[in-house]
């Protein structure tokens, strides 16, 4: 094992202890009108350990906000239950999160009024404050939930790792369309059934299993650059369908935690799920364009995809022991 190597898989492992896998904790603002200008407000705040955020929602100085019971400390948050009234009422006012742009915190927002009508927010770091829609549109909904599709994909490092290794056993064109779409329709099937209440799995397994279905395609990366054949590197897109069902469990417990918008549930989950694929498919291009950019600038190794199979199988292996100790001790 040559020195470069050995720092390679260095550089993997410690950044695999900094760089949280599948990591995606937004703040949640859910706001329920339950009688005329009166509304019942859930925050739910991220934490970690014994730190939680230091943040909170403000509203318009017509509007008074009480809280009406003790925080709810629950795995990863902090849950707040306010009772929020004015004389003008919410639609139409400006609403806005305090020290949010301290930090990289998304605020998912959904409001739901007596009438009906529905409105979902999205703020942010540099966008911190939003006004209420008086005429909301599902157009809100489909557009927040598209971008967080796409944030949720590319800030899971664990996924993209997993589509990475698959890349490395795809031989051909056709091959790799095959077995991207074998890995999207499997992981929408298990998001769907999930979301909607048909499939439940508890999610310390899940992400345990996910960590290990990198482990062993890289494996199979490794193998196929021996000269060796299996099952996974003549059809990868089994595998990926496969392992597919497996990652829309982890994609469904981040939409779960994410909150959905009551009454817009399905069109939620439909364009959730377009911004994981608008997420993997950017993700893909930047990869084959690097790839095809780096071997016009230098002369790459012939070992340099065993390395980097390694060096992603390096990482899972870590994530697997990682999230086996916190599932079971």
């Amino acid at each position: 094992m040559t020195l470069a190597f050995r720092a390679l898989l260095l550089l993997c492992l410690t950044w695999s202890v900094y760089v949280p896998a599948h990591e995606i904790r937004p703040a949640y603002l859910q706001i329920d009108e339950t009688a005329p200008h009166h509304y019942e407000v859930l925050w739910k705040v991220p934490s970690r350990g014994d730190r939680v955020l230091d943040i909170q929602p403000r509203f318009d100085e017509s509007l008074s906000l009480r809280l009406t019971q003790e925080p709810t400390l629950l795995e990863g948050f902090v849950i707040y239950r306010y009772h929020l009234n004015g004389e003008r009422g919410l639609p139409g006012t400006e609403l806005w999160i305090d020290n949010l742009a301290q930090t990289t915190v998304d605020t998912l927002v959904n409001i739901n009024l007596l009438d009906g009508t529905q409105s979902t927010l999205l703020l942010q770091a540099k966008h911190t404050r939003a006004t209420v829609p008086q005429q909301p549109s599902r157009w809100g909904v489909a557009a927040t939930y598209t971008r967080l599709g796409i944030e949720h994909i590319l800030l899971g490092i664990d996924h993209l790792l997993f589509v990475a290794s698959l890349m490395m056993i795809v031989r051909g064109w056709r091959m790799l369309v095959q077995t991207v779409t074998a890995f999207t329709l499997a992981h929408s099937i298990t998001l769907a059934l999930v979301i909607l209440g048909h499939l439940s799995l508890p999610p310390g397994p899940v992400e345990v299993l996910i960590a290990l279905s990198i482990a062993l395609v890289s494996g199979e990366a490794v193998r196929q650059r021996r000269g060796r054949t299996s099952l996974a590197i003549e059809w990868p897109w089994l595998v990926a369908f496969a392992f597919g069902l497996l990652h829309g469990f982890g994609f469904a417990g981040a939409l779960l935690e994410l909150g959905l918008p009551q009454g817009n549930t399905p069109l939620a989950l439909l364009f959730f799920n377009i911004g994981i694929e608008l997420g993997q498919l950017m993700f893909i291009a930047l990869f084959l364009s690097l790839f095809a950019l780096l071997q016009k600038v230098i002369a790459v190794p012939r070992q340099a995809p065993i390395a980097a199979s390694y060096a992603i199988g390096t990482v899972a292996a870590f994530w697997v022991l990682e999230r086996l100790q916190a599932t079971f001790f």
